[in-house]
């Protein structure tokens, strides 16, 4: 259970993804300009992880067992697949929605976090319990870094004291900087404990 514990952890802060691997930067900084878009978008993006977590556990232990080598572009296939289906499902209940996410809810199938993260199961040798566990953490860190910069984007953009030398993707640069070095310092709080 404690191993479970330190996986979800590790994932959400210390490992996140997007703030300390760089992984899914394309969503990070485009879709993080409103709070409820990130938020939506962070909870697609999870789902997706987990149901490719579940994927490749299952092509891992059963399937690919016997051939390792169409490893990749079978997680490639899965999350194609699953990105589809959320597309088209979000069509179908929340049009708004899909409107909002416009070219990012497809750009989710190009999402280096989602294929980073069934690489990274792989290799670790996660089994089931972990491999979700992990999807789980990755996809609430991933939520998480949306919405911290998506809050901090709309607090700036109310703020008229930016210099204009900074303004729009410099000001989004440097805080993107900000929060990745605030989510490196949580390495140090854990590896102390």
């Amino acid at each position: 259970m404690d191993n479970l514990i330190w996986i979800f952890i590790s994932s959400l802060l210390v490992n996140n993804f997007v703030l300390a691997y760089f992984l899914g930067l394309c969503p990070f900084l485009g879709v993080s300009g409103r709070l409820e878009t990130s938020f939506r978008l962070g909870m697609a993006t999870t789902f997706v992880l987990l149901i490719t977590a579940l994927c490749a556990w299952v092509l891992n232990t059963y399937v690919l067992i016997y051939a390792p080598y169409l490893r990749l572009i079978s997680f490639i296939v899965v999350i194609a697949s699953t990105v589809q289906f959320i597309e088209m499902a979000i069509k179908k209940l929340s049009p708004s929605l899909f409107q909002s996410l416009g070219i990012f809810l497809p750009l989710i199938t190009t999402n280096c976090a989602i294929l980073g993260l069934a690489i990274f199961a792989t290799n670790r040798g996660y089994g089931f319990l972990e491999g979700m566990t992990f999807a789980l953490g990755a996809g609430a860190g991933f939520t998480l870094a949306m919405v911290l910069m998506a809050g901090l984007r709309e607090e700036v953009e109310l703020t008229n004291d930016a210099p204009a030398l900074v303004r729009g993707t410099a000001i989004n640069l440097i805080i993107a900087g900000i929060l990745s070095m605030a989510f490196m310092g949580f390495a140090g709080l854990f590896s102390s404990t």
